[in-house]
């Protein structure tokens, strides 16, 4: 099975609209909900190939096939994350600027932070005294990698 297009995402639709529907799962890590071509398997065991015409990025619950009875659906297993809670405007430009120095993309929600698990900067966030907590979480998107170069 090739897959061209999204046919919708499964939050269009109420629950009891849903419950007529077999789900089988597609589960993704984060960083593979940006690419466009990919080769999966279902939690059924069914092959299928992703080969979407549109640069878009996937999400959790986007539709890859559905007829009167089936749906395969994408999940997204949950990521290592640091979640960072800066005390102040002051604390969390320091931190940004730390990490952007490490070349680590980050998510935002409200006001903390969300990278992805690693052990320097666990010990730099310590060695700061910034808080911050260790999940694992299910992202909505990717964390992205920004190229640029210091020429």
């Amino acid at each position: 099975m090739i897959i061209e297009k999204i046919a919708a995402n499964i939050d269009q639709f109420n629950k009891e609209y849903l419950e007529k529907y077999h789900i089988e799962k597609v589960y993704l890590e984060s960083s593979d909900l940006v690419k466009r071509i990919q080769r999966v398997n279902s939690d059924h065991s069914r092959e299928i190939g992703i080969r979407l015409q549109e640069a878009k990025d996937l999400k959790p619950g986007d539709i890859l096939f559905m007829d009167d009875n089936n749906m395969i659906v994408i999940d997204v297993m949950p990521d290592d994350l640091l979640i960072i809670s800066p005390r102040s405007i002051q604390e969390m430009g320091n931190i940004a600027h730390q990490l952007g120095n490490r070349h680590l993309p980050a998510q935002f929600e409200g006001d903390r932070m969300l990278v992805q698990y690693d052990y320097l900067v666990e010990a730099l966030l310590k060695e700061l005294g910034v808080p911050y907590d260790r999940e694992k979480r299910k992202l909505k998107e990717a964390f992205r990698h920004i190229g640029h170069s210091h020429g």
